[in-house]
């Protein structure tokens, strides 16, 4: 309704604006010039007089004639053209402007007539004249009256739709538009650019901040309308805005609780992204909750480094570090804590990287947090590798190119020459660039180097093969070459992350979020080793549980890596790598016997008996509360190895304050990742609770990780206190 009232406000405004002056020319007292009258009259050019240019009117927009507005569309005469000799008409009398006037006000836009060519005649033709600008302000309050309609209804169907967008500049507050494009000086720029639906190329959208939301459609006539909305209630100034637009993610309903009794292995894949992580926070930084979907627990988590217990050699690649403790949010359960710390390449150790930068230069990845960002970052990778590393770049829109053939790191310039370069515009063909990426990662292939793509994108195809499965298939049958793929998304707002995590998982490598500069440099450069070089593949993580002191458990996240029982021992199952130096963690939350069980045993199922505070010290293996076991493959091996590890009571503690400064942290992400997901099993655990524990395990944090985590609890805090409930 407000809309409505403000797109009328501002048509009445700009009627009086321009259908003024055409007004007032009419009323005016017409001076014909007879040449041969008298010796002293001249010849008189009638000329009509310019309407001035109010501040934030709405210009009509423009007939088919645009080189000139006659009321009967035809064009004004270049020059002017002395009056025929005619006699001087009267003045039109006070009824007949008053008239003028109501027909001017009602107009809604009514155009300028065009320059007569002689002098105004007649008052049999000002009757004329007044009959035609009746049927042009009828006409032109019909056609705003559609254009209205028009766009409320798109404004309806895209807010149904869930596509709400915005175009790349927006109107300042309280204009609005109509028959041009935007200026700089109507404009002001907006963080990210928006591209229009491909059914009906309108746009909607609501900016960043949730004071300002202007409506955006097409108007018949031509051109974009933009009438911005009401500010909101004061009460509302905090309140985040919380559709995504084009985002895509896929929401995994978390872990069920599992009875022992029935099934006591759990197994999956082991996870070191960390997208989810940087997408929250920019989703919290800018005000607004993330979607569900863009909550995973275990990318959460991974996420910060952890000073685990590390490996001393190559061929250990990692250390379990296992802990026992009670559960934050429910004291009558236990969270079981493994901690995966990978050996850390040295310098003489690691292996030369033939790396390809497929990077996507698309019309969607112009704003500056999108392909600008990707070329600061690799300009910052570049610094990080050694001379006779070789570095190829491939990039796609329309169709796809090869920018720079393999070319070794001692030639930085030429690098950085074909980075400078890039621009963006064109659709996006990304399967076409895969290919290509693939092809040169081939032509130039080293078995005793690490074989690398590096896609940079913010994950919008629409050209092109954009079929999930089978993208997900080539990357596959490319992997077993040895050639594995790393993501590094941008962008918000058509960011793909459902296709973005397929294709990391299916190409042995990891899947990064960069929303700053700060976060290339801790993925690109802090972390290069563990982006970069595997230490150990497909590795994977089963646990059994013994029934006679766990009587049920759930495992925290990992919805999308869990695996079947007898996947644990197929070599031909594919697993998540670990780099240089990575640290993983999973936690389990089980119920102890005896303790309170968070789903009812069956009726007609024997019931175990009941079990000692603790089995007797002679029979360890019954004082067992699981037995864990890892398998994984070495980078340059395709048979598996085994580890095993015993949890006893040596890993338990008796209060979550005992338990390690990293095992706490990290548990307090967990409890966030579960609070922001909406899950069920947090017993009343809220954001300060969560504050509380991250602070008391920040250690050291040398670059601010943990107290950049405690601001964001904060920011989410405040955010859910300002929304309905999910």
């Amino acid at each position: 309704m407000r809309v409505s009232q403000t797109y009328a406000m501002a048509a009445s405004v700009a009627a009086l604006c321009v259908a003024a002056p055409t007004a007032l020319y009419l009323l005016k007292p017409k001076t014909n010039s007879i040449a041969a009258s008298s010796p002293k009259e001249t010849v008189i050019a009638a000329v009509p007089m310019a309407p001035a240019q109010p501040v934030g009117r709405v210009e009509p927009a423009r007939p088919d004639n645009v080189s000139g507005t006659g009321i009967a569309g035809s064009p004004a005469p270049t020059q002017p053209t002395a009056a025929l000799p005619t006699p001087v008409a009267a003045p039109e009398p006070v009824a007949k402007q008053d008239e003028l006037a109501k027909v001017a006000t009602d107009a809604g836009r009514a155009d300028k007539p065009a320059t007569p060519a002689v002098s105004p005649p007649a008052t049999t033709e000002s009757n004329r004249l007044v009959d035609e600008l009746k049927r042009k302000a009828e006409t032109d309050r019909s056609t705003a009256m559609s254009v209205r309609e028009r766009n409320s209804q798109l404004l309806a169907q895209a807010t149904v739709q869930g596509e709400v967008r915005r175009p790349a500049t927006v109107p300042a507050p309280g204009m609005a538009m109509a028959g041009a494009p935007l200026t700089a000086a109507d404009a002001r720029p907006v963080e990210r650019k928006y591209r229009s639906s491909s059914a009906n190329q309108m746009a909607f959208g609501a900016l960043d901040t949730p004071n300002i939301a202007p409506e955006w459609g097409k108007s018949r006539l031509g051109g974009q309308i933009a009438v911005a909305s009401p500010p909101p209630p004061s009460d509302s100034i905090a309140r985040p805005h919380i559709d995504q637009g084009r985002d895509q993610f896929e929401t995994s309903a978390p872990n069920p609780v599992k009875s022992v009794a029935d099934e006591p292995v759990s197994t999956f894949s082991i996870d070191v992204d960390t997208a989810s992580y940087s997408f929250v926070r920019r989703s919290l930084n800018g005000g607004r909750l993330p979607p569900k979907g863009a909550v995973r627990v275990e990318e959460m988590i991974n996420y910060f480094p952890y000073d685990y217990a590390r490996p001393e050699s190559a061929a250990e690649p990692f250390r379990a570090n296992v802990q026992v403790f009670p559960s934050p949010w429910n004291a009558s359960n236990q969270l079981v804590h493994i901690g995966l710390k990978g050996y850390d390449l040295k310098s003489a150790e690691r292996p030369r990287a033939n790396l390809v930068f497929l990077v996507d230069i698309s019309g969607s990845m112009g704003p500056e947090d999108r392909l600008p960002l990707l070329k600061n970052a690799f300009r910052m990778l570049l610094d990080n590798l050694r001379p006779n590393d070789t570095v190829s770049i491939v990039t796609y829109a329309n169709g796809s190119d090869v920018r720079l053939q393999p070319t070794m790191v001692a030639a930085k310039s030429s690098i950085l020459a074909a980075i400078d370069s890039l621009r963006a515009g064109g659709s996006t063909h990304g399967a076409q660039g895969i290919t290509d990426a693939y092809k040169v990662a081939e032509a130039n292939f080293d078995k005793a180097a690490v074989n690398r793509v590096i896609l940079a994108t913010d994950g919008d195809w629409n050209v092109g093969i954009t079929n999930r499965d089978q993208l997900k298939g080539f990357i596959e049958r490319k992997r077993e070459t040895g050639i594995f793929l790393s993501i590094l998304g941008v962008g918000m707002g058509n960011h793909n992350d459902a296709l973005m995590q397929t294709l990391a998982q299916s190409g042995n490598g990891a899947a990064a979020y960069i929303d700053t500069l700060n976060e290339a440099r801790k993925v690109l450069v802090d972390e290069a080793s563990s982006t970069l070089f595997p230490i150990a593949k497909d590795v994977k993580i089963q646990l059994e549980f013994n029934p006679a002191r766990v009587s049920e458990y759930r495992l925290i996240g990992y919805e999308t890596r869990l695996l079947k029982r007898e996947d644990f021992n197929n070599d031909k199952v594919d697993a998540g790598d670990v780099g240089s130096g990575h640290s993983v963690t999973a936690i389990y939350e089980i119920t102890p016997v005896n303790a309170p069980k968070l789903a009812d045993d069956l009726r007609y199922q024997p019931r175990p008996a009941a079990a000692p505070a603790r089995p007797p010290v002679v029979d360890a293996k019954a004082a067992e509360i699981g037995f864990l076991k890892l398998r994984y493959k070495l980078p340059k091996e395709e048979a598996s190895r085994l580890a095993t590890f015993a949890i006893g009571p040596e890993q338990e503690r008796r209060a979550v304050a005992e338990a390690s400064t990293e095992a706490r942290f990290s548990t307090a992400v967990a409890a966030f990742g579960q609070l922001l997901g909406g899950q069920a099993h947090m017993k009343g655990y809220t954001f300060d609770d969560v504050i509380a524990l991250a602070n008391s395990a920040k250690g050291e944090d040398p670059f601010g990780y943990r107290a950049e985590f405690v601001n964001l609890v904060r920011l989410a805090k405040t955010a859910s206190a300002s929304v309905a409930p999910r």
